[in-house]
């Protein structure tokens, strides 16, 4: 197998994890916490493909997976869009602290 190993593939999702984490807890804006959750989604997604490669190399059943997984986070963000274009209608803010009647 050619290419480069596991450890470039692994060092790239901890990166995209490790910002999609520090966007989710820095940022007050709903829309930015969501693209930060899809940053996350897609670290998971990298690691997964990586480890099958490298588990099972003439499998193709993690690509299969990811593109439905993929699939699944943009009809999730367009949802989640949907929801914050809403709130920002009735509030004039998408400001996360603003919807404080979500809390159960």
């Amino acid at each position: 197998m050619s290419g480069p190993g596991l450890l470039p593939y692994l060092i790239l999702g901890a990166i995209l994890f490790g910002i999609g984490v520090a966007g989710v807890l820095s940022q007050r804006s709903a829309l930015m916490v969501l693209m930060s959750v899809e940053i996350l989604l897609n670290a998971a997604l990298v690691n997964l493909v990586a480890f099958w490669r490298f588990v099972a190399p003439g499998n193709y059943d993690a690509q299969v997976f990811f593109i439905i997984i993929v699939t699944v986070a943009a009809i999730e963000m367009a949802g989640g869009l949907g929801l914050m274009l809403l709130m920002y209608r009735q509030r004039g803010s998408a400001n996360i602290d603003a919807a404080t009647e979500l809390k159960a």
